[in-house]
C-alpha cells in the first residue's frame, strides 16, 4: 500500500509541479523523465527501510530473538533496494545530462566512467550506490549491536552525498540548505521506515514485547517529528521565499506536504495517549492496524510528493550568479558588514544541526531532573543552572557573530575555538549530566538497549576508558592546536560545511575531557591526585600560551588564498587579524585556566577535609586503634639494640 499511494502522489505531482514536463532544449524523453522521480522515490523508500530497521534493532529488539534477525534481513533487502535504485538514478541522470541515446561501445563506456568519476553529480550517486553495497553486505554479516551501530553510522554517511545534491555548492545559503535536507532524509527515514518495520513484524511479536517496541518506537517518532518539521520548514524557507510563493505550483506541493506531516503528527500524539495504553490493557491491536494504514497512507503521500519536489523548479532561484565577489567565488555569499561591538549582539546566523541539538540536550536534562524529583531524589540546582548557561554559550557560538564572521576573521574564529575548547566545558562538566543520565533513564532488564545502558556501554568501553584518561585527554587537548592549524584540517574545516561541523565537534569533546579529566563530577576509571591535576593544568595551558605567542609573531599568513583573498574592504589587514587571534588564543585562554585552577585547588581542599573527617570518624570507632599501634611499633623500635 505504501509504494502504491507513494507513485500515484508522485505523479499527481509531477503533473501539478511540472517536474517531469517534456524541456523544450534537448529533452531526454519521458523514460528520464518519469524514470528520475521514481527511482528517486524509491531510493528514499529504500534508505527508511534501513535506517527504520537498524535503529529499531539497536534500541528496541533483544539479540537473541528472531524479530532482531528479520529486522536486519529488511534492513539487508532494503539496502539492496538502494544499490539498485541508486545505480539506475545516476545511469538515469547521466542521460538527462548528455542527452545522448544509448550505445554499447567503448567510448560511451568511456563517458560514463568519466561522469561517474569526474562529475561532481555522478560522484554523488557513485558514492550512494557504493556504500549501500555495503550495507547491504554488513546487514547480513553482522549481527553483534555494538558493531550494527557503526553500520548505522555508515548508512547515515551514505545520505550526504544525497543532501548535497539539492543545493548549488556555489548557491546562496548553502550550507543551510545542505544541513535541513540531511536532517530531513535522516530523521523521517528513522520514522517511516520505523513503522513499516512494526507493521512487518506486528505478528511475530507477543503481546508485551510488541507494546514494548511499539512505546520505544513511539518516543523514536516524537523526536522525529520535531526535527522533520524543523528541517522542513527551512528548506521550504530557502526554496519558497515568501508568503506569495505559496500560491506556486511549488508551493501548494509544499503545503500538500506540510499537511501530510500534521497528520502524521496527529497520529503519533493518538499513539501515546491512547493506543498504547489500550494495547496495554487489552492486547487487542485493531486500534493499532487501523492507524497504521492511515499513517502508511499519509506517509506515501509525503514520500511521493517529496520525490516530486526535488525534480520541480521552486519559486526563489537556485541559479549561481555569473559575476561574483572575491568573498562569493569563496564562500558562496558577500562580505558581512564590518564588525563592531553592536554586532556581537545583533547578528545571527541560526544552524539548524546545533540549534536542534541544544534544544534537545536543555529539554532531556531538564526532563532527567524532574524525574528524579518525582522519584524523590534531589539534584542539585546549580548543576541545571551550569547546563542552562552552558549550553546557551555554545548555542550562541554557533549561531551568533561567531557562525557569521568566522570564516572571513581568523580572530573570530580563533573566539569560537577558545569558547567552545575551554569555556563551554567549564559549564557543562560541573552540570555531570552522564550521571543524571545513569540516574534518571530507566534500566532496561528484557535484555534491550536503552539509552542508559549505550552509555554505560560508551563509558566502559576500551576507547572510553583511553581518552578519559588524564594523560590521553591532556595531549589530545594539546596536540589539536598543531594537528589542526598546522594541517590540511584547518582547510577542510574552513572550506567545507562537513569539515566545520567537524570542527564544532572535535572541540567541545576534546575540551569536554580535558576539562573532565581536572573538576569532572562524572565517574572516570581513573583520576590523577590533585597536586599532579595542577601540573597537567600548567602544562598544558604552558603550550597553549606558547602557541598564541607564536601566532601574535608570526609574519606568515595561514590560508593567505583565502583570509587573504577575500576582498574585504574594512578592518585591519588578514595578517594583523591572524595576530590578533594569536592574542585572543593567549589572553582569553588564561581565564578558564585561573578558573580551573581556583576549582581544582578548592576540591583539593575539600577532599583534605573530608578525608581528615573520616580519619577522624575512624579514630572514634576504633579507640585510635591506629595511632595506638604506631607507637607500640615506635617502642618496640626503640628496645632494639
Amino acid at each position: 500500500m505504501l509504494l502504491s499511494v507513494s507513485l500515484l502522489a508522485l505523479f499527481v505531482a509531477l503533473a501539478i509541479g511540472g517536474g517531469a514536463a517534456p524541456q523544450l532544449l534537448e529533452d531526454p524523453g519521458p523514460v528520464v523523465r518519469y524514470g528520475l522521480p521514481i527511482f528517486s522515490m524509491l531510493v528514499n523508500l529504500g534508505v527508511a527501510g534501513v535506517l527504520g530497521a537498524l535503529v529499531l534493532a539497536l534500541f528496541a529488539l533483544r539479540q537473541d530473538r528472531p524479530e532482531f534477525n528479520r529486522a536486519l534481513d529488511i534492513a539487508a533487502g532494503s539496502a539492496a533496494l538502494v544499490t539498485v535504485a541508486a545505480a539506475t538514478t545516476a545511469f538515469l541522470t547521466f542521460l538527462q545530462v548528455t542527452n545522448r541515446a544509448i550505445r554499447f561501445d567503448d567510448s560511451y563506456g568511456q563517458l560514463l566512467g568519466q561522469f561517474l568519476t569526474q562529475v561532481a553529480l555522478g560522484q554523488a550517486w557513485l558514492s550512494i550506490t557504493l556504500i549501500a553495497a555495503a550495507v547491504t553486505v554488513l546487514c547480513f554479516a553482522v549481527r553483534n549491536v555494538t558493531a550494527l551501530f557503526f553500520v548505522a553510522l555508515l548508512a547515515v554517511a551514505m545520505l550526504w552525498p544525497m543532501a548535497q545534491q539539492g543545493h548549488a555548492a556555489d548557491a546562496a545559503s548553502h550550507d543551510a540548505a545542505v544541513t535541513a535536507l540531511m536532517l530531513h532524509i535522516v530523521f523521517a527515514g528513522v520514522w517511516l521506515g520505523g513503522l513499516a518495520l512494526l507493521v512487518l513484524l506486528a505478528r511475530q511479536l507477543d503481546g508485551d514485547t510488541f507494546v514494548n517496541v511499539l512505546s520505544r518506537y513511539s518516543s523514536v517518532a516524537l523526536v522525529a517529528f520535531v526535527v522533520v518539521a524543523a528541517s522542513g520548514y527551512v528548506s521550504a524557507a530557502l526554496r519558497v521565499g515568501t508568503l506569495e510563493n505559496l500560491a506556486t505550483p511549488y508551493g501548494l506541493l509544499v503545503g500538500i506536504k506540510v499537511t501530510a506531516l500534521l497528520a502524521l503528527g496527529v497520529f503519533g500524539a493518538i499513539y501515546r495517549r491512547r493506543i498504547i495504553g489500550r494495547l496495554a490493557d487489552s492486547g487487542r491491536r485493531r486500534y493499532f492496524a487501523f492507524l497504521v494504514v492511515l499513517e502508511l497512507a499519509f506517509m506515501g503521500i509525503a514520500t511521493g510528493v517529496a520525490a516530486a519536489l526535488a525534480k520541480s523548479a521552486p519559486p526563489v532561484s537556485q541559479a549561481v550568479l555569473t559575476v561574483q565577489t572575491p568573498a562569493q567565488v569563496l564562500t558562496g555569499e558577500l562580505v558581512p558588514p564590518e564588525l563592531v561591538p553592536l554586532s556581537y549582539l545583533t547578528t545571527w546566523n541560526f544552524d539548524l544541526l546545533w540549534t536542534l541539538l541544544i534544544f534537545f540536550g536543555i529539554f532531556f536534562y531538564i526532563a532527567g531532573v524532574v524525574r528524579l524529583r518525582r522519584r524523590g531524589v534531589k539534584w542539585p540546582i546549580h548543576r541545571v543552572i551550569f547546563w542552562v548557561a552552558g549550553m546557551l554559550m555554545l548555542f550562541y557560538i554557533t549561531n551568533g557573530v561567531v557562525n557569521v564572521y568566522e570564516r572571513y576573521l581568523f580572530s573570530v574564529h580563533m573566539l569560537g575555538h577558545m569558547a567552545l575548547g575551554m569555556m563551554v566545558p567549564l559549564l557543562l562538566v560541573p552540570a555531570a549530566p552522564v550521571t543524571l543520565a545513569l540516574r534518571a533513564i530507566r534500566k532496561r532488564d528484557d535484555g534491550t538497549r536503552g539509552g542508559r545502558e549505550w552509555i554505560l556501554l560508551g563509558v566502559h568501553s576500551k576507547f572510553g576508558t583511553f581518552v578519559s584518561n588524564p594523560i590521553v585527554a591532556a595531549v589530545l587537548f594539546a596536540s589539536s592546536l598543531l594537528a589542526f592549524y598546522y594541517t590540511p584540517l584547518f582547510r577542510w574545516a574552513t572550506v567545507d560545511h562537513l569539515g566545520h561541523q567537524w570542527m564544532i565537534v572535535h572541540f567541545l569533546i576534546v575540551g569536554y575531557l580535558f576539562v573532565q579529566a581536572l573538576i569532572g563530577v562524572d565517574p572516570v576509571p581513573y583520576r590523577l591526585p590533585y597536586p599532579f591535576r595542577l601540573l597537567m593544568l600548567l602544562a598544558t595551558m604552558a603550550f597553549h600560551a606558547f602557541f598564541g605567542l607564536a601566532l601574535m609573531t608570526g609574519t606568515g599568513l595561514l590560508m593567505a588564498d583565502w583570509f587573504g583573498a577575500m576582498g574585504r574592504t574594512w578592518g585591519v589587514s588578514a595578517i594583523v587579524d591572524q595576530q590578533t587571534g594569536g592574542g585572543i588564543a593567549w589572553s582569553i585562554g588564561e581565564i578558564p585556566t585561573v578558573i580551573l585552577a581556583i576549582v581544582v585547588a578548592i576540591q583539593w581542599g575539600m577532599n583534605d577535609k573530608k578525608e581528615t573527617k573520616r580519619l577522624d570518624r575512624k579514630a572514634d570507632r576504633t579507640n585510635e586503634a591506629e595511632l595506638g599501634e604506631y607507637n607500640r611499633m615506635l617502642q618496640r623500635l626503640d628496645r632494639k639494640p
